[in-house]
């Protein structure tokens, strides 16, 4: 990674705007029913904080659509921030304006404070350079430690770069260095892993990756529109018909890359309690719909991940939601966890799949950012990491 971090800048004194990515679930009484993406922070807040820097944090949380609200405030995340850092860590009722500028005001090294929900202004989103000028007015020096936004040109992702010395966080450097390292100089042999819904989802990933891979395994909604290309009648299940001939260009382009499910679980019905079975992906009966990969399929995916020394994983193997169709992806994410290759879990489902299976500790690298990572694989660049300063 070429980008300057937060070693390469003197940070002693000085008040650092912390771009962190807080983000997480509430449940209905508002308590935080997973916390890993505050964890995630914690390395960069405790470096900063022992080199003496004065620690403003901002995030946004959920989607208010640029005004205030209750059930949307950061008020929970400093709750658990101060648990976690074993210190009181001040929330501000805004992110910008005169009581913020008066509670950083008092700040002393070590100090954390964290402001409100940047997302309660619309000038966020919209990356208003005015807004961005306030926000880095609270500041001498600006991290981005976001990557789970690093591919949105917002005001705190972009814009306060424009106005800040601006450097990676320890949690960014990490997600640049695994995902950057698995596309320009993997060990191998490199595998691709791709599942989710929708080919369309996932075209600009496929097209990024053909090149560079050994093998790519593709499954989940997003093998049926490839199956129907080849000829499979796939009766009732999800098929994008408008993205045929670019799968078929595509299977003509991979050759025998490309790996493609064997056998299938089917339904009678988009449920959970539905009527299902496992069958040849050339026998799905009438009326019925492909919701996971079947144990063949498994079998053959496993010899391919087995050979491999770095794989790249990006969406389920099936409706991991629905406990009789999450079999396939849990068994893909326990052949990861035992094989020996570095594993990049590419954030998203994938990611949730991996914890659902209880085996988050096994991967090398689980992404924070599924979106930025997905974006990140197809070859674009991210706005929110273009802005930081390069290494010299």
């Amino acid at each position: 990674m070429n980008k300057k971090t937060v070693k390469d800048v003197d940070v002693a004194g000085k008040r650092v705007l912390v771009r962190a990515d807080f983000n997480v679930p509430l449940d209905e009484s508002g308590e935080i029913t997973d916390d890993t993406r505050i964890r995630a922070a914690l390395p960069t807040i405790e470096y900063l904080r022992d080199k003496g820097a004065r620690v403003i944090l901002c995030s946004h949380l959920g989607r208010p659509k640029g005004k205030p609200i209750d059930e949307l405030r950061l008020t929970p995340v400093a709750k658990r921030l101060s648990q976690l850092l074993q210190m009181k860590v001040t929330k501000t009722d805004d992110c910008v304006g005169s009581q913020v500028e008066s509670v950083v005001a008092k700040m002393k090294p070590g100090d954390v404070v964290l402001l409100e929900n940047l997302r309660f202004h619309a000038e966020e989103t919209a990356n208003d350079p005015d807004f961005a000028r306030q926000l880095a007015s609270l500041a001498d020096v600006y991290v981005n430690d976001a990557f789970g936004t690093a591919h949105r040109a917002h005001a705190s992702t972009a814009g306060v770069a424009e106005f800040l010395p601006a450097v990676a966080g320890f949690l960014m450097e990490r997600e640049l260095a695994f995902l950057g390292k698995a596309l320009a100089d993997p060990a191998r042999p490199f595998v691709a892993l791709l599942g989710g819904a929708k080919v369309s989802d996932k075209i600009g990933v496929i097209e990024n990756l053909l090149p560079k891979v050994d093998k790519l395994i593709v499954g989940g909604g997003m093998a049926n529109t490839f199956l129907k290309a080849q000829g499979h009648d796939v009766a009732e299940s999800l098929v994008e018909d408008d993205k045929l001939d670019l799968a078929k260009e595509l299977l003509e382009r991979a050759g025998s890359k490309l790996l493609l499910p064997t056998d299938v679980v089917v339904a009678d019905a988009f449920a959970v309690d539905a009527r299902h079975k496992t069958v040849s992906v050339d026998s799905v009966p009438a009326g019925w719909r492909i919701l996971d990969i079947g144990p063949d399929s498994v079998e053959t995916f496993k010899k391919v991940l087995m050979t491999a020394k770095t794989v790249v994983w990006n969406g389920p193997m099936g409706v991991f939601e629905f406990e009789p169709f999450a079999k396939g992806t849990v068994a893909i994410a326990q052949v990861l966890a035992e094989i020996d290759a570095t594993t990049i879990i590419g954030g998203g489902d994938s990611a949730a799949a991996v914890q659902q299976a209880g085996l988050s500790g096994a991967m090398t690298h689980i992404s924070t950012g599924g979106g930025a990572s997905l974006e990140f694989l197809e070859g674009k660049a991210l706005p929110g990491v273009e802005a930081l300063q390069d290494k010299a």
